[in-house]
């Protein structure tokens, strides 16, 4: 970004947003309670899923935030009582991770600490280039600490990037301080940007929160006694060292990793078996890989192995023998592979050689054998060594099997014979858009990749068709065909695995290293899960789903697709911090199984807390947390539920549970759309699952956005594209800073916070402001009776039809586009009007249109606009202020001024094009002499071959449902019509014409006459269209009237101009006021002017004159002598005459001279006229 030259601007509008935040503060504005009597809830219940507390919140943060904070500025407008808390989350491993690392950095290199130098340490192995791999992008992550911490090593630096002291750091080294610290800070840095929080209702979450805790406690005893919640094996990262799941916390290396899930398929060996293996005749023995795509079986080809790498075959529990890795073995037998959890029984060692040729049985391959063929560049931290061959789809494959097929040597060195590789063809099975159903052997071709060394290309050649295989491939197999892969990858794979072909086989998505210098494998460890793979549970979730307002298909189709999938959820941990499980307190709840329904405590938190983010103070009712038992809690939550047995008063009871049935359910949760495979899919579940039998409680609608770039970049600590909230308030102001979010975009895709639309935003702010200043300051000077005029009713009628689109925008939640319509346009509709409005603008109007403007605009820039509320005098705060009524819309008429604005750049074009040197011969392109006087023909009518051509249009566009036929059945209907013969050449590209307004504009197009009158229209601007264009004047004639040319040229809605200059005569207009800064000035004088007309023509020139009204234009009485006499002071209108209103002037061109004529009186006026300006 380039730097400010200034910040005053900015400067002004953050002084108005602290005195109005103020403002608030003391009215308390924003706190909402239940309304007590009767049934009818008018209310609005928005929530955000609360941001988790190890850091400032930023922009991303912000931008999901503000969907909330504007609708429910605009539901407040439209008369609901609205009701936004906000609650800050610290339950999980984060924030205890962090504290612990901190603590080990201290005992390890000293307060402050002395870090090693980067050289002595380590130096980390080159990087691999990444196997790509196709999943939930939810879950796929790099770990967010990593992302924000800007690439700082320690924990120490980390804390110290976000400008804290060290004195200040070591306080950090204890969890319990972090949760003092940052959401006091988030409370702060919202309040600065204006949110309408109900902040008495904002809590912590963890145990150290003893009505929460309460709270998360009663609702896994329920989910628990619902069975929803059950024990068992689950699969988890695992440090064998250690014997127990390795949490982030534990982690060497590997900081955010997960299991990753992989189809193992049984390549079964066929006898005669390889000498090394002979010992295991009868024996029934696999090859297994491990494949990330199992729907690529079907175009087996054959399997590589390493011929160095190492493997062994181990016996499996049912007694087979498999044949892989020893690493990956060692995963399977954590998993259930082996007799014994943790033992792999090992038969054998051997290399890859030793099995190279071997014949095999694999699954799904339409050949009966395949091979074991080598490949030199299979890796050992991944898989199981053994890679499934199918060169149709994986640019790998196809280019090492070209090898073997081009390099006999190669064949021989392995001992290969030919019948095992050459008869061995791609099989198509995916149909990709644009690679074909062989996009490997394409996409290789189309690279020129030449061997299975060409590491850089194959890499380019995976990401091309791997990520387009997946999202638009389509099955071409038996079964499958017509398919997407995206939707037949778990049925391929389940089926398969019925069949007792595959296995699910998991491993570490990347190496984990535990703090004992363990390699980590995935285990399946007994936990406590909730079941969201039960068939009731999931189709209650589906049902809720159904009534569920979702904003765009995409959403939906999200929540479709992860209720499909979703199975069990591990909601334990064994470290971290949060509410312990009431039933097995070794366990904590993890932290996206404590948020599922928290929006209901929202409701009662502000009775319970006091006002204290920990719920330490004393509750406003005198309940204590102990008093809250399951049977009050389920008296609250449940209105079926009796009035429990309890020390806290019945009337308190009743309250808490009035404010629950008051505000509940949640008219509308935003949030990312990353949220939608995991929390928001979480949300429907467990309301589904705790209001079984109360639809009403379960929610209403999610908006989920996409994610927010910055300056089209994503945002990084590591690049420094990147800023918190606070540094964006303070940089842009909070209203700056809330528009250029508006404009950053509304739907699922990436939207853009740009930071010269910030800069453009706060322009147009100030401009606003000091506009509607001016306006206030001048309204004596605006004009006032009847405000009936033609540009006074567009006006009025664009300002209606703009409440209108605003009001349909801010319904739907679309931001980018009420701010577009309830501001940029509303702001042009102004603009126009003041350009058009030669008589001046009405005062009734302009204030019309800043209280709608003020109210417009209220719901993304709260501060400015309650700022301009109260510079209009009204009394109150507009936050309890209602959304403007609209008036009725002319749209006849503000199209009607649409078509003058057309026109009017129309005319400017083709006065452009008339003053423009003619093409010709060199040295003669002298430009035109300017024109004085112009033409302009409307026709009533289209000419008659247009108008036959319309007739047969109209006809098609009605009798095929508003389509029109191809062009060619329209040329050859239009061809056989004779009067058609000598326009042909015009006939198609006027059907085109149409075609490409029909779309615009719809079927008024194909109208034979416009709605309303062109000429009263062009009429009754004449002024404006004379003076923008710089011209005398401007006849406006029927094309009727004119001749055949013109009447060619025009149709309805196109006029046709024509230029031409009137002869005149020069005289000088002089003024004789002292120091008032006009001038004298020379124009010319035409045949049949008027006093009007000169003065007009004066103006052009005297740009300072404004009012016609005000100019007085006089002769001398003796235009000889007059101009020479010295005026004197005071007395400027000595020895001059009025010119009347009545007067008009005559010239003689060939004696250069200007008479006037009055009431039949013929008077010489020289070379001289006088102007005074009153």
């Amino acid at each position: 970004m380039t730097e400010r030259k200034g910040t005053a601007k900015v400067d002004f509008i953050k002084k108005i947003e602290k005195e109005v935040q103020q403002k608030w503060d003391e009215e308390k504005v924003f706190e909402a309670d239940a309304a007590s009597g009767g049934e009818s809830k008018n209310k609005y219940f928005v929530t955000f899923p609360y941001p988790y507390m190890n850091g400032r919140l930023h922009l991303g943060h912000t931008f999901s935030l503000s969907k909330c904070e504007f609708a429910v500025g605009y539901q407040r407008l439209k008369g609901k009582h609205c009701l936004f808390p906000f609650g800050l989350h610290c339950t999980g491993m984060p924030i205890k991770a962090c504290a612990d690392k901190l603590k080990r950095e201290l005992e390890l290199y000293g307060c402050p600490p002395q870090f090693p130098d980067e050289e002595e340490e380590e130096t980390p192995v080159k990087k691999e280039a990444e196997e790509i791999v196709i999943k939930d992008k939810a879950k796929g992550k790099k770990s967010k600490a990593a992302a924000k911490s800007g690439g700082a090593k320690f924990q120490w630096d980390i804390m110290r990037s976000l400008g804290l002291s060290d004195e200040e750091i070591v306080q950090f080294a204890e969890a319990e301080y972090w949760l003092g610290y940052f959401p006091p800070l988030a409370v702060q840095d919202m309040k600065s940007m204006g949110v309408k929080v109900d902040w008495r209702r904002s809590f912590i979450t963890t145990d150290v929160n003893p009505f929460y805790d309460s709270f998360v406690r009663w609702q896994f005893e329920s989910l628990k006694e619902r069975k929803k919640i059950k024990f068992g094996k689950r699969y988890t990262i695992y440090s064998p060292k250690d014997g127990q799941p390795c949490m982030d916390h534990d982690r060497q290396t590997g900081e955010g990793v997960g299991p990753q899930e992989y189809t193992l398929i049984k390549m079964k060996m066929v006898e005669p078996f390889p000498s090394k293996l002979s010992g295991l005749k009868g024996r029934a023995i696999f090859l297994v890989a491990a494949t990330l795509r199992p729907e690529t079986m079907f175009g087996q080809t054959n399997c590589w192995v390493r011929p160095d790498m190492k493997y062994i075959a181990f016996e499996t529990a049912n007694g087979d023998i498999f044949i892989s890795t020893r690493r990956s073995a060692r995963n399977m037998s954590y998993q259930g592979f082996t007799k014994e959890n943790g033992v792999v029984p090992s038969v054998m060692e051997l290399f890859g050689e030793d099995i190279l040729g071997c014949a095999l049985s694999a699954p799904l391959t339409s050949y009966k054998i395949i091979y074991a063929l080598p490949m030199l560049t299979i890796k050992e931290d991944k898989g199981t060594g053994v890679v499934t061959s199918v060169p149709s789809d994986a640019p790998d494959d196809i280019a090492a099997l070209r090898d073997l097929k081009k390099k006999q040597a190669l064949r021989e060195k392995y001992g290969i014979k030919d019948e095992m590789v050459l008869p061995f063809e791609p099989v198509p099975i995916i149909e990709i858009p644009g690679y074909g159903n062989l996009s490997a052997p394409q996409v290789c071709d189309e690279l020129k990749i030449q061997s299975q060394n060409d590491r850089e290309k194959l890499a380019e050649a995976k990401e091309m068709v791997y990520l387009k295989g997946f999202y638009e491939g389509i099955m071409l197999v038996d079964g499958y065909k017509g398919q997407k892969v995206q939707d037949v990858k778990k049925p391929i794979q389940k089926k398969m695995v019925d069949n007792g072909e595959a296995l699910i086989y998991m491993e570490p998505e990347k190496q984990v290293m535990s703090r004992s210098a363990d390699e980590c494998v995935v285990a399946l460890c007994d936990q406590w899960y909730l079941d969201y793979g039960d068939k009731n549970w999931k189709e209650a979730a589906s049902n809720s789903l159904k009534s569920l307002e979702t904003f765009c298909d995409e959403t939906r189709k999200n929540f479709e697709a992860t209720l499909a999938w979703l199975q069990e959820h591990a909601c334990s941990r064994t470290y971290g911090l949060g509410t312990r499980l009431p039933w097995d307190e070794q366990w904590l709840i993890e932290s996206l199984s404590d948020s599922t329904i928290y929006m209901a405590y929202y409701t009662v938190a502000h009775l319970l807390q006091g006002g204290v983010l920990n719920g330490q103070a004393p509750s406003p009712l005198g309940i204590k947390p102990e008093q809250m038992t399951k049977e009050v809690w389920n008296y609250i939550f449940f209105k079926n539920s009796p009035m429990p047995t309890s020390t806290i008063p019945k009337q308190s009871l009743q309250k808490l549970r009035q404010e629950f049935e008051y505000w509940y359910p949640v008219d509308v949760r935003v949030s990312g759309k990353d949220l939608v495979p995991n929390h928001l899919s979480y949300y429907l579940y467990n309301h589904v699952a705790m209001w079984p039998e109360d639809s009403g409680k379960w929610p209403v609608a999610v908006r989920a956005n996409g994610h927010l770039l910055l300056n089209s970049e994503k945002m990084s600590k590591s690049t420094g594209n990147f800023l918190t909230l606070s540094e964006a308030v303070n940089k842009f102001s909070a209203d700056g800073m809330r528009l250029a979010l508006a404009d950053a975009g509304d739907t699922v895709e990436d939207a853009n916070f740009v930071e010269a639309m910030a800069d453009a935003g706060i322009l147009r702010l100030y401009t606003w402001v000091e506009w509607v200043k001016e306006m206030i300051a001048n309204q004596d000077s605006l004009r006032s009776g009847p405000a009936n005029t033609f540009n006074d009713r567009v006006f009025a009628s664009e300002m209606n039809a703009g409440i209108i689109k605003t009001d349909q925008h801010y319904e739907k939640m679309m931001f980018k586009e009420a701010l577009k319509a309830g501001f940029f346009e509303f702001q042009a509709a102004k603009d126009k009007y003041r350009e058009l409005a030669i008589e001046g603008m009405h005062k009734d109007l302009v204030f019309q249109f800043i209280e709608n403007q003020t109210l417009l605009l209220a719901p993304i820039c709260p501060h400015l606009c309650e700022y301009t509320w109260s510079l209009l005098g009204k009394t109150g705060s507009l936050m309890k202020a209602s959304w403007p009524v609209s008036g009725p819309v002319d749209e006849i008429l503000i199209r009607s001024s649409q078509y003058l604005m057309e026109t009017a750049h129309d005319l400017r074009l083709r006065l452009k094009g008339y003053m423009a040197p003619a093409k010709g011969k060199k040295g003669d392109n002298k430009p035109q002499q300017k024109p004085s006087h112009c033409t302009t023909y409307v026709a009533k009518n289209y000419p008659p071959w247009q108008h036959t051509t319309l007739t047969l249009l109209r006809k098609h566009y009605k009798a095929n449902n508003g389509q029109l036929p191809e062009n060619k059945v329209i040329a050859s209907e239009l061809g056989a019509l004779p009067e058609l013969k000598k326009y042909m050449k015009r006939l198609m590209p006027f059907v085109a014409m149409i075609k490409e307004n029909l779309e615009k504009n719809g079927a008024r197009v194909l109208d034979l006459e416009l709605e309303f009158d062109e000429r009263a229209v062009l009429l009754e601007n004449i002024v404006y269209l004379t003076n923008s264009l710089e011209l005398d004047q401007i006849d406006v004639i029927f094309a009727s009237e004119a001749d055949d040319k013109v009447k060619e040229e025009c149709c309805p809605g196109k006029p046709y101009s024509v230029f031409r200059s009137e002869p005149g005569v020069s005289v000088f207009l002089v003024n004789p006021q002292p120091a008032n800064g006009y001038f004298s000035s020379k124009i010319d004088v035409r045949q049949g002017d008027t006093k009007d007309s000169i003065i007009r023509r004066l103006m052009k020139v005297e740009r300072a004159i404004k009012d016609l009204q005000r100019v007085k234009l006089m002769r001398y009485e003796d235009p000889v002598l007059g101009p020479r006499r010295v005026p004197v002071l005071g007395k400027e209108e000595q020895g001059k005459k009025d010119i009347s209103e009545k007067s008009t002037f005559h010239i003689d061109l060939n004696a250069k001279k200007v008479h006037i004529a009055d009431n039949g009186l013929k008077v010489d006026i020289g070379d001289t006229l006088v102007y005074l300006v009153q």
